[in-house]
């Protein structure tokens, strides 16, 4: 069985699911998700450019109603479970966990912990921080020793 670490941000849709089960094609995979909860308030002045990049006007001017922080865990949790239940559903193994301190802390010591073969980035667009290769897959290259495949899901969060 080939073991993945998959780091989201969101709630995977369906099609994010077939997308990444399908990936090895009939062999069987066991997922290790990591949900990262949206960031603090630097994170949002990030957001609204990427949304602006995508000419996402109205998106980006929502951007402060958005739970941030503290504030959204819940949130988190609650797309952490839709996610494992859409995996379960697939046929695939699956197990997960919020970030509680630094994702790529987070990351590294899951990869070990579950001898993971890959890692999967799987987020929307963030031009700002791909640009200046700070975004999780860039980093993440650099710190987990497995391949790190970065994909964009299917939909804008």
């Amino acid at each position: 069985m080939f073991t993945s670490v998959l780091m989201i941000e969101k709630a995977l849709t369906s099609a994010d699911v077939e997308f990444v089960t399908t990936l090895h094609g009939d062999e069987p995979v066991a997922f290790n998700v990591l949900l990262q909860p949206r960031g603090d308030q630097a994170d949002r002045l990030l957001r609204a450019i990427d949304d602006i990049a995508l000419g996402e006007i109205d998106e980006a001017a929502r951007e402060g109603e958005t739970p941030e922080g503290e504030e959204a865990k819940s949130e988190g949790q609650r797309a952490l479970e839709v996610s494992l239940r859409a995996l379960h559903a697939s046929g695939s193994e699956a197990d997960g966990r919020l970030v509680e301190d630094h994702p790529l802390d987070a990351l590294k010591s899951l990869v070990e912990e579950v001898a993971a073969d890959e890692v999967i980035v799987l987020t929307d667009p963030h031009y700002v921080e791909e640009f200046f290769h700070r975004d999780w897959a860039s980093r993440a290259r650099h710190k987990v020793g497995v391949p790190v495949l970065k994909l964009f899901s299917h939909s804008k969060a």
